[in-house]
């Protein structure tokens, strides 16, 4: 039987990796430039990323998702995954249904999308269903205002897989891979760490919770210091489109792998991936779409935390959690990890969970803004605050990566080269 992913159905894999098949395969298809989003949410469909995806979205799936959070099939679904085009790009390449084409990038190929489907559906209705609001200051609504005219809808098979450049180069597998990686580890449960930021100590704190938590019932020997490990967790990063601000992907990719490197988990219960996707911001939709992505990389588990993939004042803090508790354990495929938010107590001498001790006026929280001051001024906090080993990880890729910075600024934005490409064939 092969490899399931969510929904309990097949994991999806449409890649042509023989050139000189693909290229029988796109001879004569008429070529249509994709954008950057649309490129790397092909290469998400056809890896099985997006399973039981196999294409973009027709108007059936779409409107299903919007009104009920789930595929027209009834499988659980909470963020569109659409390809927008204008009428004018589909006057000019002669787009019809029932076509099949070829999407480039840069004028290379990427992927065959044949196309089922053209149609039409309210961006507004999309954005409200999705995000819950309707303003444009909310990242996820400004991208879902600015979809062109039409959708098209249809199925999508790789035929140039892509370059992937360094530093992330290692850290790219697709589900198949991840799948295999945990079998060579001998991992039976593995929780997921979800996140867009270099790690502090109270993340750290978070993914030892999450382990012990995933960990369960299984054998205490694989606890054991000698013991081989069964469990696992997985930080699988987000690189996509990033705004000013940001930490910029390198750093955050290397930095999280630092943590491992460096001894403060050991080697064979902790591993660094990473995922393309544009954060959408969407809260508790996008906390149910990041445990799509991991049932489909395999894991068992996903630890969700304050204000998962939140933006601004949209959702409370613990919206994700509630969302995710009222999912039936069928429809879901990953058990969720609920944590709460986490800090430094100087009277217990320990990070801990808020509320857990009674001190709490005198918790110390990790804040994002005095962390970010840290790192700008490039003086080395104290072991509480960040490993220093992660400091100097970080400070480095800000010098080889990010022009000096380890936030994405205009220069980030202009020069630094994409996570990916695609060579001719």
């Amino acid at each position: 039987m092969g490899l399931i992913g969510h929904g309990g159905k097949p994991l999806v894999e449409r890649v042509i990796t023989d050139k000189a098949e693909a290229k029988k395969k796109i001879a004569g298809l008429k070529e249509v430039p994709a954008s950057r989003q649309m490129a790397t949410e092909a290469i998400g469909i056809a890896y099985g990323f997006f399973s039981p995806l196999e294409g973009f979205m027709k108007k059936a799936d779409v409107d299903a998702v919007a009104q009920k959070m789930e595929l027209a099939d009834g499988t659980l679904w909470s963020i569109p995954l659409v390809y927008d085009i204008s009428d004018k790009e589909i006057a000019d390449y002669g787009i019809k249904e029932g076509d099949s084409v070829l999407l480039t990038r840069n004028g290379n190929p990427v992927a065959i999308f044949d196309i089922e489907e053209i149609f039409t559906y309210p961006n507004e209705e999309i954005a409200f269903k999705v995000y819950g609001t309707k303003e444009e200051k909310h990242p996820g609504v400004a991208r879902t205002y600015a979809y062109k005219d039409k959708f098209l809808g249809g199925k999508i098979t790789l035929v140039n897989p892509p370059k992937i450049r360094e530093p992330y180069t290692k850290y790219f597998l697709t589900p198949r891979q991840h799948r295999e990686k945990f079998k060579e580890l001998n991992w039976q449960r593995i929780v997921a760490h979800q996140t867009r930021n270099v790690p502090h100590s109270g993340h750290e704190w978070l993914m030892k919770h999450a382990y012990i938590a995933a960990h369960g019932e299984l054998p205490v020997e694989s606890m054991e210091v000698m013991g081989k490990a069964i469990s696992g967790v997985l930080v699988n990063c987000i690189v996509g489109e990033k705004r000013a601000g940001d930490y910029i992907d390198e750093a955050i990719v290397l930095s999280q792998d630092q943590l491992r490197t460096a001894g403060y988990f050991r080697p064979d219960i902790h591993m660094t991936t990473m995922t393309f996707w544009d954060m959408r911001y969407a809260g508790p939709k996008e906390a149910v779409h990041h445990s799509i992505i991991r049932a489909n990389l395999g894991l068992t588990h996903h630890m969700f935390g304050r204000d998962h993939a939140g933006v601004g004042t949209y959702y409370d803090s613990y919206e994700a959690h509630r969302l995710l508790m009222s999912i039936p354990k069928e429809k879901l495929f990953v058990t969720p990890i609920f944590v709460l938010e986490w800090a430094y107590c100087p009277h217990c001498g320990e990070v801990t969970c808020i509320g857990l001790c009674g001190h709490w006026k005198e918790l110390q929280k990790f804040s994002g803004t005095k962390i970010r001051s840290i790192l700008l001024d490039e003086v080395k906090p104290t072991r509480l605050i960040f490993r220093p080993e992660v400091f100097d990880v970080v400070m480095d890729a800000a010098k080889k990566y990010g022009f000096g910075s380890p936030f994405v600024t205009p220069e980030y934005l202009a020069k630094a080269a994409p996570a990916f490409s695609f060579e001719p064939l």
